[in-house]
């Protein structure tokens, strides 16, 4: 019996501030005649910063990468840098694959990236059929050693 008293106070509550929502003033509702009340038009979306001219790179992760033709053919996975000048160097193109698994990882040097604020994203001359193309990245964090921890028990 509880519950319902709840979802009726609830409903109550919903359309009654929708109906003071329409009231101009105290007691009085306004009819909507005359010209079109409709919302002023969204000003233009500036364009996005080049994660790249941050100082926090963590941005980068996630960012999509269109072709040459305009459509996106991956996201930024991975931002590969040199160890001894610590600059950033490469960058991994996930491409295909469903949220992650299954894709095709390619580096590609960071001068082939240009950045497109409007696109919120970067641009590449290449497109999805030459990046499946390229041989794949293996991140060395999670590359397998060989035999080592195998589940297959030794032959007798």
């Amino acid at each position: 019996m509880r519950v319902v008293t709840y979802i009726a106070a609830g409903i109550f509550a919903l359309t009654a501030s929708s109906a003071f929502a329409q009231m101009s003033g105290p007691g009085t509702a306004t009819p909507r005649t005359g010209p079109s009340t409709a919302a002023p038009a969204a000003a233009p979306k500036a364009p996005a910063a080049n994660p790249l001219k941050d100082e926090d790179v963590s941005a980068l992760s996630g960012a999509d990468v269109y072709g040459a033709d305009g459509k996106k053919i991956g996201s930024i996975s991975t931002a590969l840098m040199k160890p001894d000048t610590k600059t950033i160097d490469r960058l991994v193109v996930s491409s295909g694959g469903v949220l992650g698994v299954g894709a095709h990882r390619v580096a590609l040097p960071i001068d082939q990236f240009k950045w497109d604020g409007e696109k919120d994203g970067f641009v590449i001359a290449k497109s999805a059929d030459d990046l499946k193309s390229m041989a794949e990245w293996q991140d060395p964090a999670r590359a397998s050693t060989s035999g080592v921890g195998s589940s297959t028990p030794p032959a007798r």
